[in-house]
């Protein structure tokens, strides 16, 4: 029974200030109601201390030695590459369904109520002292930190959305009966959940202000953003995914198994016009009221210049990013109080084990707003440097693409230490910059190259919410409105703005009329292995562009279904061999040698991909053959769009536990209900 009560619905949990141990050593103190209800969550200052504790689930880089869940969240998609790839995405049969979750805390576990858990404590008990008039503060201060706690709930379920589809909703803290445990773990259609999440945000949006925490603590423009951005997620899924088992409804669903889903019914088409809508009007709201930053067009700093040269390019680092319109929320660091990070260590001096991608790269429009393939582009298609990559195109290339003469240090005129140079593709792995391509998003020029904060000390800010992003929903929602076929007025002309500030020709229809699907190496391209209109095509490559670096590509690219035509696809990076293997970094004077051992070098351990095997392009996964996975690309099961349930959340639920059949939680589409197993399809 405890094991059921854990690990169904209710799980320990450290409320505020509160430090409570684990379930063992719990059961033994005053019952948690009791402790609470006495001493807790009665004035406005319980109320921020448990909002703030669980700001944890957002995106931070606090005290972490590299750039970051946003800098790194691109990685093993067609944007970037890590030395070490995910074989259990892009293997067939390395993912397996496990027989219990593979982290020991249920905080981090994936089938986890713990923090659900928590916020419905915390509503349980403050609620009914709020109705009654009985909390201790100031109204507004109340009715934020309840706003913010309703904003956290959501935020918490959309997680469980993503990985999972259907999801049990829960509000109450239950009480330990198996009955009740079980029945509540019945799983909820995805379009109820995602309902319920734009419920918890509505409320949260009644509740919170826009004038507190200088920009650090959850705003009403958060939650609209956000509201945005998750009706923009349901409304996608359900149009690209209709017709398979993870859409409620359709042929194969498992759901419909379930006899508690037996008076189940859905009209798709109106839930994905019910979520498009939300999702416009919560965008528009938003972007209505935000000004994007300017770019000056200047794109390095002159030496000595440390701020004031580029609003765009330093909004990414400012330390303090209260003053720009655009940025919703941000993280703010101390590090005198340890709060501090390593973005520019990682960003700057190296690699931080990642890299961009060709793909990704070469998906840049030029600047006249032509594709690079396209008659007139002016593209000269030499890219023997990374210079010449970037000369000419959209200023967000040209402005975020590390390369050899973008500025290392504003504090020297020595070219050695200026200029970043040749990168080095062998270092070792936590520094390498694996595909030769790396962003200078997050690079502070404050800070010395030569003379960096030690350990995590930086306070360079980090971006959570952003404004551009209500322009892009409302867009991509408008064109999903219209069958992805047009876009009204509104979505126009916040598109042209977002490509006046890019420094990209502003005419949209020249380069739809100009782009040639079967030449985009993007898999945005397509939707269920079918390519999608130019136009809705262009909205999405804006987007990719647009958050270069940000960690929003896996997302975009579940929702679209982008990854049924990912077979034996090649992860390349920049043009190495026609020029920059002679760069005097890849030389041992004292070996009088090269230090760059090709793949297949009889005798010597490689370090490099072939040109002989593998082509003038980096192929960061085909230095080693011998036991790679990846060697002959990544290819894409239908199970990986949602995630296995570990075998034990059917086990504990079921009538019969020799039988998981019996359970309330059934296994999602193509995964086994054995444990070890792979994928079915």
């Amino acid at each position: 029974m405890k094991y059921i009560k854990n690990n169904i619905i209710i799980a320990c949990m450290a409320v505020g200030m509160l430090s409570l141990g684990a379930c063992n050593d719990f059961l033994d103190r005053e019952p948690l109601d009791k402790v609470t209800a006495e001493s807790y969550l009665k004035s406005e200052g319980d109320l921020a201390a448990f909002a703030i504790k669980q700001y944890e689930i957002l995106p931070n880089v606090v005290n972490q030695y590299s750039v970051g869940p946003i800098g790194l969240g691109d990685d093993h998609t067609d944007n970037q590459a890590k030395a070490n790839g995910e074989l259990k995405y892009w293997q067939p049969g390395q993912w397996r369904v496990r027989e219990k979750e593979e982290k020991e805390e249920l905080k981090d576990q994936e089938w986890s109520f713990y923090r659900i858990r928590a916020f419905n404590f915390f509503f349980q008990q403050v609620l009914p002292k709020y109705e009654a008039g009985e909390i201790q503060g100031v109204k507004a201060n109340i009715d934020q930190y309840i706003g913010e706690v309703y904003f956290l709930r959501a935020y918490e379920y959309f997680k469980r959305l993503k990985m999972f589809g259907d999801f049990p909703i829960v509000t109450d803290v239950l009480v330990d009966e198996r009955e009740m445990l079980v029945a509540a773990s019945q799983r909820q259609p995805r379009n109820k959940v995602a309902r319920f999440i734009l419920e918890d945000l509505d409320k949260a949006i009644g509740l919170l202000s826009n004038d507190i925490g200088n920009k650090n603590r959850i705003t009403r423009d958060a939650a609209l953003l956000f509201k945005s951005r998750v009706a923009l997620y349901e409304a996608s899924f359900e149009t690209y995914h209709r017709g398979t088992p993870r859409v409620p409804g359709e042929a194969g669903w498992p759901g419909a198994m379930m006899e508690y889903n037996s008076g189940f019914s859905i009209d798709l088409n109106q839930e994905i016009t019910f979520f498009t809508d939300q999702a416009m009007a919560a965008a528009k709201e938003v972007a209505d009221k935000i000004t994007l930053t300017s770019n000056s067009g200047q794109n390095t700093p002159n030496t000595g210049q440390t701020a004031g040269w580029n609003p765009y390019f330093e909004m990414f680092a400012a330390m303090d990013m209260s003053s720009y319109s655009e940025v919703i929320m941000w993280h703010s660091f101390d590090a005198g109080v340890n709060v501090g990070n390593a973005i520019m260590k990682y960003a700057l001096t190296s690699g931080s084990n990642t890299g961009l991608t060709r793909g990704f790269v070469e998906s840049f429009l030029m600047k006249n707003g032509l594709p690079i393939y396209a008659s007139g582009s002016n593209y000269s298609k030499i890219d023997s440097t990374l210079d010449l990559v970037k000369k000419d195109r959209d200023g967000r290339l040209q402005l975020f693409l590390a390369s050899e003469h973008s500025i290392r240090s504003v504090y020297t005129d020595a070219d050695t230490s200026k200029y970043l140079g040749v990168p080095n593709i062998i270092d070792i792995t936590e520094q390498r910059k694996v595909t030769g391509y790396t962003a200078l998003k997050g690079v502070n020029y404050s800070y010395d190259a030569d003379n960096l904060p030690s350990g995590t000390s930086e306070e360079s800010g980090a971006i959570i919410f952003r404004g551009v992003e209500a322009y892009l929903n409302y867009i991509e929602a408008s064109c999903l409105k219209n069958g992805g076929n047009s876009i009204d007025g509104t979505a126009r002309s916040y598109w042209k703005a977002i490509r006046e500030r890019a420094g990209v020709d502003t005419d949209i229809d020249k380069t739809i009329a100009a782009t040639n699907l079967s030449m985009e190496n993007d898999w945005g391209v397509y939707s269920g292995g079918v390519a999608v209109s130019s136009i809705m095509y262009n909205i999405r490559r804006e987007r990719r562009c647009e958050f270069m670096w940000e960690g929003m590509r896996w997302d975009d690219l579940i929702r679209w279904r982008a990854l049924d035509q990912v077979k034996d696809y090649i992860i390349e990076g920049c043009n190495f061999w026609d020029n920059m293997y002679k760069a005097e970094r890849f030389f041992d004077k004292a070996a009088n040698e090269s230090k760059l051992v090709p793949a297949g070098t009889p005798g010597k351990v490689a370090n490099v991909s072939s040109k002989e095997k593998s082509g003038k392009y980096l192929r960061p996964y085909q230095v080693v053959e011998n036991n790679n996975g990846l060697y002959n690309g990544y290819n894409w099961m239908k199970a990986n769009y949602l995630h296995p349930i570990c075998i034990t959340h059917l086990r504990i639920s079921a009538n019969d536990q020799n039988n998981v059949t019996t359970s309330p939680i059934y296994q999602n589409p193509y995964w086994p209900i054995e444990p070890n197993q792979s994928q079915l399809e």
